[in-house]
């Protein structure tokens, strides 16, 4: 079986203010650190044989990908970052605290734009002093103005069937260090999550889920390696 290891980025400093975070670049706090040595704490002892590791552009995903693969003993291994597997982008959400949102706009609505499948924020202004539009990260690519997370998987899904499937299909044991959103929308391919059951699905910070997968990339098992600390999982499909 090849392995897949889903990470979630630590705790990053809109986390911990409570703020919609998206693709504005929030750093980790010192709570997010802890979390990602954490995780590869985890992912040491695990009888695989990561060679291959993907993540975001972001730097809060780039640094919990680092810090795990110190603390595996595995920062020689090829690390591939794209922009396709960033968090969902809140549009015109990002940058504000959640509680004044839902004061605002009502608890039901901040609801629908947080939870539903294919119901995006408001796009993002383009005079916003958080559009990424303009991050040299981005030059070249059409940076959406906002993303429902049907639309975030739209993005994900073509980097996965190009980039990632080929390396785990060859059997090499792969890390994914991502975000809330990207790494759900991997999930819900995976696993065959239908629409209305996705958003209940949230791999925590400091766990990664472990997914043993057949010479088909269909899973046959999966897990969160601290039990203590585990949400929810997928079924299997």
């Amino acid at each position: 079986m090849t392995k897949l290891a889903l990470v979630r980025h630590g705790q990053s400093a809109w986390n911990l203010e409570n703020r919609f975070t998206g693709w504005w670049d929030a750093d980790l706090t010192e709570k997010g650190e802890a979390e990602a040595r954490h995780s590869g704490t985890l992912l040491k002892g695990v009888d695989a044989d990561f060679r291959a590791a993907f993540t975001s552009v972001q730097t809060r995903a780039i640094r919990t990908l680092w810090m795990a693969l110190t603390e595996m003993g595995r920062v020689w291994v090829p690390v591939e970052k794209n922009w396709q597997l960033n968090e969902r982008h809140y549009g015109g959400l990002t940058g504000l605290d959640k509680a004044e949102t839902a004061a605002k706009h009502g608890d039901e609505q901040v609801h629908v734009w947080r939870r539903s499948y294919d119901v995006p924020p408001p796009p993002i202004d383009e005079d916003s002093q958080y559009n990424p539009a303009k991050d040299p990260r981005y030059k070249g690519i059409d940076v959406p103005a906002t993303e429902s997370l049907k639309s975030t998987l739209e993005r994900v899904l073509p980097y996965w069937t190009s980039e990632i499937a080929p390396v785990l299909s060859a059997g090499t044991d792969t890390v994914i260090a991502a975000h809330g959103n990207s790494l759900r929308a991997l999930v819900k391919h995976l696993f065959n999550v239908p629409d209305e059951s996705i958003t209940g699905i949230e791999i925590p910070t400091g766990n990664p889920l472990l997914i043993d997968l057949d010479a088909n990339l269909k899973p046959v098992s999966v897990r969160y390696l601290d039990p203590a600390r585990a949400t929810p999982l997928p079924e299997l499909p």
